[in-house]
């Protein structure tokens, strides 16, 4: 998320430069989009060098937080024989720390941005792939998968082609685990300063119900809340959810924003493969 912290004319120059880079994303094939993985986010880092990733560094302490905060989604679901899978994985230390509680740990993106200083364990392995095919893990062999703030950079016309891939890796049974921006409290990413419109990194940001839907509809017959860290399967906390969501959804939008940033800043799920 972008800082206050610079002057408005970089902000803006920022935004300008996302947008144009995200347009170029949002009017490109998938053959195209191959391609464009590998240079868009070199491009806007080259264009911006006060861009956040460089400029707001995170301490031990809370780069050690950040891991804790999303090893609580996933640490009550591990078990020692599992093999557990993490799309974008980014520097990999959640992964290296599910490692030490599962059999095997996959860490899977489009780039490598591990610390190559860093010995990972040998129950351990990084994939690099090209956002597609992922022939690398065979069907049916994952326990978990995880994503965290990793759908909302996904195109739109990508999102059922990786809820497919991840209802395909899954063993029957198996669960997707993921956190992404609530829409009602976005835009997550700089348009946030330049309006209400998604125009650049975030192509789409989610509600509980929208984000529910597409999982039933590519593979997924069950799909839980998180609040608070914690999953809830009682039907009557997650009907209870959707309908405070829904009646937030018509309330006007300043005032939908407000509350939102107070109770929906994420959709946090557990989604199910069938178990037959």
């Amino acid at each position: 998320m972008p800082s206050q912290s610079r002057s408005p004319e970089r902000l803006r120059h920022h935004y300008d430069v996302e947008r144009e880079l995200a347009a170029k994303m949002r009017l490109s094939s998938r053959e195209e989009r191959t391609e464009l993985f590998k240079t868009l986010y070199t491009e806007l880092y080259e264009q911006i060098p006060d861009h956040p990733r460089f400029t707001r560094r995170d301490t031990p302490a809370q780069s050690k937080a950040n891991v804790e905060k999303q090893f609580l989604l996933i640490s009550p679901h591990l078990k020692p024989a599992m093999t557990f899978l993490e799309m974008a994985p980014g520097d990999c230390r959640l992964a290296l720390e599910a490692s030490k509680h599962c059999a095997n740990v996959i860490g899977v993106d489009i780039s490598n941005q591990s610390d190559p200083e860093e010995t990972f364990p040998d129950n351990f392995k990084l994939i690099v792939y090209d956002g597609y095919l992922l022939d690398a893990v065979p069907d049916n062999s994952i326990d978990i998968i995880f994503s965290y703030q990793f759908l909302e950079h996904l195109h739109p016309d990508d999102v059922p082609l990786h809820f497919d891939l991840a209802s395909r890796l899954l063993k029957p049974g198996g669960i997707y685990i993921l956190d992404t921006p609530h829409k009602f409290s976005g835009p997550h990413d700089i348009s946030r300063y330049f309006g209400g419109q998604l125009d650049c990194f975030h192509f789409q940001e989610w509600t509980i119900h929208g984000l529910k839907k597409n999982l039933y509809q590519h593979g997924f017959d069950k799909a839980w809340v998180y609040r608070f860290g914690h999953v809830h399967k009682s039907r009557a906390f997650n009907l209870a959810t959707s309908i405070i969501e829904s009646l937030t959804r018509i309330l006007p939008r300043p005032l939908r924003k407000y509350i939102s940033r107070k109770i929906f800043l994420s959709v946090a799920l557990m989604a199910r493969r069938p178990l037959q």
